[in-house]
């Protein structure tokens, strides 16, 4: 928790993973104070360090839901009744060789169990047991081209108006050994409320990077085309793209 302690204090109440944070978005000074603090994390923390690892004993077994509502789209749910069977992930843009892979296919890959904390920037942590793929292998299949810069998480979840949540990584954070495409959550396949088929999972930043019900991987040299422009959902209302503990 001491790297947490040091900017997290500050930046953590001033993001949001829920829609409950609204309210910060209509506050000038707490928008200042968010915009100068970005630079500051990434200068001081950086994305090279590692999440601190936990116990099975420490596992919270009823992790908590958070984000936004579980999806409900007619496609989703055909998903979900299915129990995923006809689910893939595309992964392209600027890749060499793009491709679209299934559950079976992404759990084939190298897997990776570690048990980490989930620190939400409502102010409450959960730590759960995340079992999946390190995205880092998959980019190793796709082969990002020369020009790609950023990895985008296009989600399959949207807001009360119709907006489509979305997160995005450089290539160093993804490359991270801890980013993980998470598919297990306490050795269970993930349950629609906590982000299945597949959610992202960085330990390093705070909850609102780890996108759940990812539909899609996209990787591009800019996202300031990318719907709101600012690299995601919570971005494009002023928060932090970088949102390192």
């Amino acid at each position: 928790m001491k790297r947490t302690l040091f900017l997290a204090s500050g930046s953590a109440l001033l993001a949001g993973c829920s829609t409950v944070t609204n309210g910060l978005t209509q506050n000038n000074a707490v928008m200042r104070v968010l915009g100068s603090a970005e630079g500051l994390n990434h200068l001081v923390i950086g994305t090279r360090g590692s999440a601190q690892l936990f116990s099975e004993k420490d596992i919270d077994r009823d992790f908590r839901v958070n984000g936004l509502n579980t999806p409900a789209d007619s496609r989703y749910q055909t998903f979900v009744r299915e129990n995923f069977a006809s689910y893939s992930m595309p992964v392209t843009g600027k890749v060499e060789r793009p491709q679209s892979f299934t559950l079976s296919e992404l759990r084939a890959l190298s897997s990776l169990n570690q048990i980490t904390r989930h620190d939400c920037v409502e102010g409450w942590s959960a730590i759960g047991k995340f079992g999946g793929v390190p995205l880092a292998k998959v980019l190793s299949l796709v082969k990002p081209s020369a020009d790609a810069r950023f990895v985008v998480f296009h989600c399959f979840d949207r807001d009360d108006s119709n907006n489509p949540y979305y997160e995005s990584l450089n290539l160093h954070q993804a490359a991270h050994p801890q980013t993980v495409l998470a598919l297990d959550l306490n050795d269970k396949p993930l349950d629609p409320d906590h982000g299945a088929p597949v959610r992202l999972k960085i330990p390093t930043q705070l909850g609102y990077k780890s996108a759940k019900w990812v539909e899609r991987i996209e990787l591009v040299a800019n996202f300031k085309d990318v719907l709101g422009g600012n690299g995601g959902y919570w971005e494009d209302q002023g928060y932090e793209w970088y949102a390192g503990i």
